[in-house]
């Protein structure tokens, strides 16, 4: 299973995109500043997920995500309601 998942840095507000086949493996190098791009943005909060069969599609579902504003803000707006919490900066 491969998994498309969004973070948002408590210090910044700015929106992380990533995908994985290990969510919680990656979450904790992004926490522990072992990302280039989240290293000086911790801490950060897992606020959505999507699980993909093959690493072929999260990744393509990850580059939309980050590519495409309209999709990103298709899903913030779904999201939205029941966070409460997406006035965000930017994705990573």
């Amino acid at each position: 299973m491969y998994f498309v998942y969004l973070l948002k840095s408590s210090r910044t507000g700015d929106l992380y995109v990533g995908y994985t086949y290990n969510l919680r493996q990656r979450l904790q190098e992004h926490q522990n500043g072992e990302s280039q791009w989240t290293k000086t943005r911790t801490p950060f909060a897992l606020i959505y997920y999507e699980a993909y069969q093959n690493a072929q599609d999260a990744r393509k579902r990850e580059q939309q995500l980050k590519r495409q504003g309209k999709a990103l803000g298709q899903l913030k707006r779904r999201i939205n309601g029941s966070l409460g919490v997406l006035a965000m900066k930017g994705v990573g």
